[in-house]
């Protein structure tokens, strides 16, 4: 659908305002999205929420109709989400179907394959999770080594993934697995795999900010039917890089940068000067250029946005805003533990606000944002060789 305009994009403002008005509940107003959706406790107004949002098939707003997503232009879901950000709304069904899978999926994957796996996606019926990295593959993710046979009626599987986010909720798995072990790249499938099988089991890694979203996952025997191989057998690797774009798109957004403002925070916390500014020089100055790095992100999001109006596919752009979003997010991070002083170490108990309790979570959680999805320095080359064109120096390393 093509972007609308002027007062025709005024007035779908309009209406989105009103519709959020009268179905948004109050009581989710800037309550952040659990990292893996529907392992949260879910209270009445959260279904009431959902319910409506999937009515309008707004959770997943450019996605076709004809699957139940809403539809919507890009310039209509980027005016969507603005004013879900004013009233303080999350999307109800966000996750790794939305973000990661249903847009692959979407580009790659058989009418018949769409027809079964997006419209649960759609309506979050369903939690998916990723099986990419091993042990022995992380960064070099091309030298996996989970095995998947042709077993006659089905694809029989076995090897293990690690820091697989959510796996131990998860219904299904999109799946780098290796179907040629005589290539390296060309070797490799995308498969679809239902975790609610007898040759899956999950082990919860517990990190050091106390909980649990990464697992090992191990396949004995798993099974995978013929009509889930996305794409051609030993084509997975095109179809696992365009994933990833996906996935370094919507780590590259707001979500890394959610939370307080640091100005309300240090106002709070430090307090101000007769002149009403943070009262603390140097404190001051560095809320204020990570403010401006902030609003360059958002805006050069914007742009790019913008730009690539007619293409809802992302490029290697993503990899930029991949790593500026995460540095900027540890970066609040940071400022908020330093702002709120020995508030901000709390890890329990009555002393502490559950806002102060959740910065020392968010500040060592956040570490990994700049490793998971891609390192730094993958990004980095990344854009080195697809941006910027310069030589790939390690083919003569």
């Amino acid at each position: 659908m093509a972007d609308f305009g002027g007062s025709e994009l005024d007035a779908f403002r309009a209406e989105v305002r009103a519709w959020l008005d009268e179905n948004f509940p109050e009581s989710l107003a800037h309550q952040p999205q659990a990292m893996i959706p529907g392992a949260e406790s879910q209270t009445e107004d959260h279904k009431r929420w959902k319910a409506a949002m999937v009515a309008k098939g707004w959770g997943t707003p450019t996605w076709p109709t004809e699957y139940g997503g809403g539809g919507l232009s890009g310039a209509q879901a980027r005016v969507l989400l603005q004013e879900m950000a004013r009233a303080g709304a999350e999307n109800p069904v966000a996750g790794m179907g939305t973000s990661m899978f249903g847009p692959t999926l979407l580009e790659y994957g058989t009418e018949d394959q769409k027809r079964r796996h997006i419209p649960p996606i759609v309506r979050g019926e369903l939690r998916w999770c990723q099986g990419y990295s091993e042990p022995g593959a992380g960064s070099d993710l091309a030298s996996l080594q989970t095995k998947c046979e042709d077993a006659g009626d089905y694809w029989k599987i076995n090897g293990q993934k690690i820091w697989t986010s959510g796996a131990q909720y998860a219904d299904w798995c999109f799946c780098l697995v290796r179907t040629d072990t005589s290539k390296k790249h060309e070797g490799i499938s995308f498969v679809l795999i239902n975790m609610h099988q007898p040759g899956v089991e999950t082990r919860p890694i517990k990190l050091i900010a106390g909980n649990s979203p990464f697992c090992e996952t191990f396949f004995t025997d798993a099974r995978a039917e013929k009509n889930d191989m996305v794409g051609p057998l030993n084509g997975g690797w095109t179809i696992g890089k365009r994933l990833l774009q996906h996935e370094r798109s919507g780590q590259g957004g707001g979500r890394m940068m959610a939370g307080a403002n640091v100005v309300d925070l240090a106002k709070k916390y430090v307090g101000l000067d007769d002149k009403g500014r943070i009262a603390d020089p140097d404190l001051r100055s560095r809320v204020a250029k990570h403010m401006m790095d902030a609003k360059a992100h958002s805006l050069t999001l914007q742009r790019a946005a913008d730009e690539a109006k007619g293409n809802q596919n992302p490029s290697a752009t993503t990899s930029v805003m991949k790593n500026s979003g995460t540095w900027i997010g540890q970066e609040k991070a940071e400022l908020t533990v330093e702002i709120m002083g020995a508030q901000g170490l709390g890890w329990e108990g009555d002393e502490f606000s559950a806002q102060e309790r959740d910065a020392v979570r968010t500040w060592l959680s956040g570490k990994a944002t700049t490793i998971f999805g891609g390192s730094q320095e993958i990004q980095s080359n990344i854009v080195s060789k697809r941006i910027l064109g310069l030589p790939d120096t390690t083919q003569n390393a």
